[in-house]
């Protein structure tokens, strides 16, 4: 019921080389000519990146440096609120600058470290097999903008925020980087649309907007909710169930709005082994076992 490209403003390239990302009307940037220049500037040095090479490095604005300054302000005590314990040991070993933007390079080189996985640059769209298939690898595809600054506690779409304080900090603790390696392995197996597509919702479900239980307390450890300041605190009012990978590839869901059925593990070692194990399982015959039918395929 997902695709990560859907979450991306479209970005396309004319004859002569110009670069442009179409951001939807309601997008906080849409009427800032400056910013939707940004956009296209930071788009076109993904585009001209080459395998092999170093991310772009992008000089950032004193306006973006706020944004990230304030993402980080606001978001640090609801991580030590609802966070999992996981999460927020990775917020240690990584150790990220709260007051600048960090460079993809410079995370990359703290991510080996710790886990071996590193960033490639995205000026948007990423096709679904691509994205996920790369993770084998330890490699992620990052955006390096960042959410218009009138908003910046908002975003439609994943951001440098997004890659970096949610899926970054995960890659950056050995059993959820592992999680997603996994997750990249069950997607270079599949030769069809319905087995991409199931390793996409239960990814969607666990990495993005997983919850799991320590200490009787219900924690966010999902990508998805680590990096939305609006989000992390509505888990408590999401209809939660147990881990069933069957119904996360056939529950609906809209990834415009807040999560309305949210997935719980009973605790972190019951996440890793259930959706490790599911992963690393995982082949074209898999749809059928959950009894997901050949249409439900999106």
């Amino acid at each position: 019921m997902f695709e990560e490209a859907q979450l991306y403003s479209p970005v396309t390239q004319a004859d002569d080389g110009a670069v442009t990302v179409h951001l939807a009307p309601d997008h906080p940037g849409a009427g800032d000519p400056a910013y939707r220049a940004r956009r296209n500037e930071i788009a076109a040095t993904a585009i001209a990146w080459r395998p092999g090479e170093p991310a772009p490095h992008i000089d950032y604005t004193d306006a973006e440096h706020e944004v990230w300054r304030t993402v980080c302000r606001e978001l640090a005590p609801k991580h030590v609120r609802r966070a999992c314990r996981a999460f927020n040991e990775a917020v240690r070993a990584l150790d990220l600058p709260r007051d600048r933007v960090p460079q993809l390079e410079e995370v990359t080189e703290r991510l080996r470290a710790l886990t071996g996985f590193g960033y490639v640059p995205a000026a948007g769209i990423v096709g679904i097999q691509e994205f996920y298939g790369d993770l084998a690898d330890r490699t992620f595809h990052s955006t390096q903008y960042l959410r218009h600054g009138a908003a910046p506690l908002y975003t439609p779409e994943p951001d440098l925020v997004h890659e970096v304080i949610g899926h970054g900090h995960l890659m950056a603790d050995p059993q959820l980087a592992e999680l997603n390696r996994l997750a990249g392995e069950a997607a270079r197996r599949a030769r069809t649309p319905e087995a991409l597509q199931v390793v996409a919702d239960v990814f969607w479900f666990t990495i993005e907007f997983g919850l799991v239980r320590e200490d009787g307390e219900l924690r966010v450890c999902g990508a998805g909710l680590l990096s939305s300041y609006g989000e992390i605190d509505e888990v408590e009012h999401a209809d939660v169930r147990p881990l069933d990978f069957g119904a996360m590839a056939r529950q609906e869901y809209d990834i415009t709005r807040y999560q309305p059925v949210l997935f719980a593990a009973d605790s972190m070692d019951h996440l890793v082994d259930a959706v490790g194990g599911f992963f690393a399982g995982c082949d074209d015959d898999t749809p059928a076992r959950l009894g997901v039918p050949a249409t439900a395929s999106r």
